[in-house]
């Protein structure tokens, strides 16, 4: 059984993982961390569960595995605790800078390090539908996403939205850098062939909603994913942090926890 930390437990997101290691029968809920002058105690008894203001008083209780959806500071300063006590770490923390994203990977070199945008089942399955639709129809049909979040959304695009947009470009042969649209405004001439647009909607309570469009000649196909709560991301991290606990160290995101690697590796060896 996978003993589990969770950061950020006051947040939404800590606070629907925790709800989900209780339900797992393959994982424990050890504690949970909240930022330094945060009031761990009195979080404790209002949620009924173990709580430390710091990420080494909750390693110190025992775990396997961290899950850690914060900020991109914050998930910094975890990894590198993590990297420095050997425990296994699932992030899925989004709007991190490439040198950010650098630093995870070099933690990845002595610890187990899930880094996903999006730990959804289902996102991650629109991952391998797209790579399967933009190599079936190539060049012909036009690219767009578009990405509804909800009002208090920080980063943007999503970095679910920007995952598909890298799968796609590379199953298309195509440098995102080099072709990516972001919003579109004024008389900005027709569109150009290799183009793939990425746009954002904010409002409301959306927990997310992202479509990937083939437009094509007289036809289109949409792929659309729709998360109703945040739960699919809880149990989808949970699964990860199960999954990571005691393996290699490695940079490892989703479609290796999912076995979809594997499988791309055997269909295109």
């Amino acid at each position: 059984m996978a003993r589990i930390v969770v950061t950020g437990i006051a947040g939404r997101m800590g606070r629907e993982i925790a709800h989900a290691i209780h339900e797992s029968a393959e994982a424990r809920f050890v504690a949970g961390t909240v930022r330094k002058g945060g009031n761990a105690v009195e979080l404790a008894e209002k949620l009924d569960l173990p709580v430390d203001d710091s990420l080494e008083a909750a390693l110190d209780r025992g775990a396997d595995a961290v899950i850690d959806f914060t900020t991109p500071e914050a998930t910094l300063a975890h990894a590198r605790i993590c990297a420095a006590r050997g425990t296994a770490l699932v992030v899925g923390t989004t709007g991190l800078a490439p040198e950010q994203k650098a630093e995870l990977a070099a933690h990845a070199q002595k610890i187990p390090l899930v880094f996903a945008p999006n730990m959804s089942v289902g996102v991650n399955l629109l991952f391998n539908l797209a790579a399967l639709a933009a190599r079936t129809l190539g060049d012909a049909y036009d690219v767009e996403i578009v990405e509804a979040h909800h009002k208090h959304k920080k980063d943007a695009p999503s970095g679910t939205a920007l995952r598909l947009a890298e799968v796609v470009a590379e199953a298309l042969g195509r440098d995102l850098d080099q072709v990516a649209n972001y919003g579109r405004h004024g008389n900005i001439g027709a569109r150009p062939a290799t183009e793939i647009g990425i746009q954002t909607v904010r409002g409301g309570d959306v927990v997310g909603e992202h479509t990937l469009y083939f437009l094509g000649e007289g036809e289109r196909i949409e792929l659309t994913h729709r998360a109703s709560s945040r739960g699919a991301f809880a149990r989808g991290a949970v699964r990860a942090a199960i999954w990571a606990a005691g393996r290699a160290p490695g940079l490892y995101d989703m479609q290796d926890v999912l076995g979809f690697a594997q499988m791309e590796q055997k269909e295109h060896p």
